[in-house]
C-alpha cells in the first residue's frame, strides 16, 4: 500500500485520519505544523501528502508552492469558498476535500488519487483468496471464482474499506447506488454468497445491528 504523510494540526482529526488510513493498510506519518511536512519530505518519499490548508508557521498552499508537483496532493481545509479551491488546484493539488467530510469519501479520494499514480494495490490477497483490482478476477486455491458483477462490486468495496465496518445502508449505496429500490436483505444475500464462494465466513465479519466488515487483522 502507500506511504501517506497527515498534515494535519488538529490532534482528534490526524489520529482519524491516520488511524483509518492504517486499518485500510496504507504506512502512515504524522505532521502538526508546516514546518515539520517541510522537514519530513526531505527525510522521506511519500506517495501522498493529506494537507490541510491553515498548517501553523507555514500554511499548505505555501508547503505546494515549495513542492512543485513532485509529490500528490489532496488539501483537506474548512474553507469553502471556490476561489480558495481554484487557487488549490491551480498550484496542483490532485484533489481538495471541504470538512466536515466522511472518511469513506476521503479514503475514496485517496484511493482515486493513487490509482492515477499508480500507487494503489493492483491485487489484494488473504488466506487462499486473491483479488485482481485491475482485472476484476478472484481466485480461490488458483482457481477463478466466477462472480457476479454486484457481488464483484460488494467484495471490492470490502476490500477497499477493510478492517471498517460498513452499514447495510452505506454498502446499498456504495455497490447499488442512491436510486436502488431494495432494502438492506439485498446486502446479506450477496454477504451469503460471497462468503460461501470464497470460505470467507469468518472474515466477512457480522457487525451486530449494523453491517459487515471484512477483517484481515486484529479489530482495534
Amino acid at each position: 500500500m502507500a506511504y501517506i504523510l497527515v498534515a494535519e494540526d488538529e490532534l482528534s482529526i490526524n489520529r482519524l485520519i491516520s488511524k483509518n488510513l492504517q486499518l485500510v493498510g496504507h504506512h502512515i506519518v504524522q505532521a502538526f505544523s508546516g514546518e515539520e511536512v517541510l522537514q519530513q519530505v526531505i527525510l522521506e518519499k511519500f506517495d501522498l501528502i493529506l494537507l490541510d490548508v491553515m498548517l501553523p508557521k507555514v500554511d499548505g498552499f505555501e508547503i505546494a508552492r515549495q513542492l512543485e508537483h513532485t509529490v500528490p496532493i489532496i488539501f483537506i481545509t474548512a474553507r469553502t469558498n471556490l476561489s480558495d479551491r481554484l487557487a488549490g488546484l491551480g498550484l496542483g493539488a490532485d484533489d481538495y476535500i471541504v470538512k466536515p467530510f466522511e472518511i469513506l469519501e476521503l479514503l475514496a479520494r485517496v484511493g482515486a488519487v493513487l490509482r492515477r499514480t499508480q500507487k494503489q494495490e493492483k491485487v489484494f490477497t488473504h488466506d487462499n483468496v486473491s483479488v485482481d483490482l485491475l482485472t476484476r478476477q478472484v481466485f480461490f486455491n488458483h482457481q477463478e471464482v466466477p462472480l457476479t458483477p454486484k457481488e464483484y462490486e460488494l467484495l471490492q468495496t470490502l476490500v477497499l474499506n477493510r478492517n471498517l465496518a460498513l452499514s447495510r445502508e452505506k454498502l446499498l449505496e456504495l455497490v447499488w447506488g442512491y436510486d436502488f429500490m431494495g432494502d438492506s436483505r439485498t446486502v446479506d444475500v450477496h454477504i451469503q454468497k460471497l462468503r460461501k464462494k470464497l470460505e470467507w465466513e469468518d472474515v466477512i465479519k457480522t457487525i451486530y445491528k449494523m453491517g459487515y466488515r471484512l477483517q484481515t487483522g486484529k479489530p482495534k
